[in-house]
């Protein structure tokens, strides 16, 4: 194409648009930055552009979708890996859609592994107690990693980076993946394994109509009393109505979510000078063992500029060939 490609860019953020300046510094391509999400309602902006590239937090239904194609829109460009936002069926024959699948696993990995640590060794409360002078140790009691079994539910490039992780602090290491890597040098279980005998289970698969609610009221019931739970993947994973009735009965020892279900209309903002309407969320957060940080997990220098780099390369080949090695496709 001779003419610069145009990008209507979505719940676009600082951090979004520094990155994306810096992998376009030369100018091939004409992006316009909007801070609103793309819904039914704000789908007009995307008028007279080539693309509209969004995140995990944009609805990309069915209606959204007829409306870019009658806009002259070619393609969706996820800057993200998952894609359950997007009705990719309605999409098929009408828009293309493309996503970043891997930009840093270590990035995700990385930060499980931090927010599991945090929490099993009370460093949030510490922190707090020491900006009072206060040094008291009571109430820090944390428990060893090593020697502990870790269920880590999706073996992809983020989960086994994790499991490298893991395995560094001496854990034992069992998954469930329902393509298992080939070779590995990990145990792989079905998943009533993985609640019966893990003392902390990490998240990593994508959100798909079979993973959705796994967690529940009756898979929490069959976990170890005190399990740590870790969700960096896509919050309706977990039900968070069973999740709460389970910290509350004492049964779930600890909740690190960066990820929640209902977060798209509370997550990337400050509502820190609101009401929180969200009384699940609300409650979770007050319970002194469960952390919480707003979807975070993927942002680091690294994989925002992979991230920029991807997206942008995604939408050069599809928009030049009419194809794509990463175009979310059915099936």
């Amino acid at each position: 194409m001779s003419e610069k490609i145009k990008i209507a860019f979505f719940d676009a953020k600082d951090y979004d648009i520094a990155s994306f300046d810096e992998v376009n510094k030369e100018g091939m391509y004409k992006i316009k930055y909007y801070d609103t999400k793309l819904t039914e309602d704000t789908v007009r902006l995307a008028k007279g552009y080539d693309v509209v590239c969004v995140f995990v937090n944009d609805s990309v239904n069915e209606k959204v979708i007829n409306s870019l194609a009658k806009k002259g829109v070619k393609l969706v460009a996820l800057r993200c890996a998952g894609f359950n936002n997007v009705d990719v069926e309605k999409a098929a024959g009408k828009i293309g859609v493309v996503r970043v699948p891997a930009y840093s696993p270590y990035a995700v990995a990385e930060h499980a592994m931090s927010l599991l640590l945090t929490s099993v060794r009370r460093i949030h409360k510490a922190y707090i107690r020491t900006k009072d002078f206060n040094f008291s140790l009571n109430g820090l009691m944390g428990f060893d990693l090593h020697g502990k079994t870790v269920g880590v539910v999706g073996t992809g490039k983020i989960g086994r980076v994790f499991i490298d992780i893991c395995k560094g602090f001496g854990m034992n290491v069992i998954a469930y993946d329902k393509f298992p890597v080939k070779d590995a040098d990990y145990e792989y279980v079905d998943l009533k394994e993985i609640w019966k005998r893990s003392d902390i289970i990490s998240f990593h698969c994508p959100l798909t109509e079979e993973t959705y609610h796994m967690v529940d009221a009756k898979s929490i019931k069959s976990m170890k009393k005190g399990v740590v739970l870790l969700n960096t993947s896509r919050g309706a994973l977990i039900d968070a109505e069973a999740l709460l009735d389970g910290i509350r009965k004492r049964h779930i020892g600890a909740a690190c979510l960066d990820v929640y279900e209902e977060e798209a209309d509370v997550f990337f903002e400050d509502r820190s000078g609101h009401i929180m309407e969200d009384d699940v969320l609300a409650r979770l957060i007050s319970m002194p063992n469960v952390i919480v940080t707003s979807h975070q997990a993927f942002l680091t220098n690294e994989a925002l500029i992979n991230i920029a780099n991807t997206t942008l390369s995604n939408i050069s080949e599809y928009l030049n060939t009419g194809k794509c090695d990463n175009e979310v496709t059915v099936g």
